[in-house]
């Protein structure tokens, strides 16, 4: 029996900006199966960690997620952090996903030397997308 999952949630654009007096704004766009494309924009204070421009860019991911799914379940934030391993930086997201009155936690990380804000946004989808493509989810 050949079952096939259901198609991903795509990552199609990401846009970070740090702004004078501690601001930080992150823009992700993602396209649904269905073609459409869904943006969300998030501003945050940036502390003088990074963690807040990571937790900016993973939550601008997790609303347009939200707008994706609609109500059929719902996102939570509970942690970014960049970790040196390997010789590289990984970042690594946890979250809570509710659906069907059960909260379900995820973790999702990705390898990103060079850009850990689009990075923090890729570990997110790396963990929801998991979730999603569940043929559980879609009953």
């Amino acid at each position: 029996m050949n079952v096939s999952s259901p198609p991903r949630v795509k990552f199609s654009s990401f846009e970070f900006a740090r702004f004078h007096k501690g601001r930080c704004r992150a823009s992700v766009g993602l396209e649904k199966p269905d073609g459409v494309l869904i943006e969300e924009t998030v501003e945050a204070v940036a502390a003088a960690e990074s963690t807040s421009e990571l937790r900016c860019a993973a939550q601008a991911t997790l609303e347009a997620l939200g707008k994706s799914v609609g109500d059929i379940c719902t996102f939570e934030l509970l942690g970014v952090k960049a970790i040196k391993a390997f010789d590289t930086t990984v970042i690594i997201v946890a979250l809570t996903v509710q659906h069907d009155e059960q909260v379900h936690r995820l973790v999702g990380s990705y390898l990103a030397e060079e850009n850990p804000e689009r990075g923090a946004a890729l570990a997110v989808l790396n963990a929801t997308n998991r979730f999603l493509e569940n043929p559980a989810f879609h009953r």
